[in-house]
């Protein structure tokens, strides 16, 4: 298997996973959430303050000035 058809499957398989993870986040309650810091993206170096579920670990939003300072005093 040449390094092109080695990347290709690769590829697929990481959409295949990148459809499951978003089929699962979408059936979640999201019931319990944490400021956090995430990447925006995947190719993103620099990190975000943001909402995230701490089951299914979706960004689901940006928290307030407030708790983003409170997020930095811990």
């Amino acid at each position: 298997m040449g390094l092109s058809q080695k990347i290709a499957a690769l590829l697929g398989k990481r959409h295949n996973i990148e459809k499951e993870i978003a089929k699962l986040q979408k059936s979640c309650k999201h019931s319990v959430k944490s400021v956090k810091l995430v990447r925006k993206d995947v190719d993103s170096t620099s990190p975000s303050i943001r909402y995230v579920c701490n089951e299914c670990f979706l960004i689901l939003g940006y928290p307030t000035q407030q708790e983003t300072n409170n997020f930095f005093k811990e």
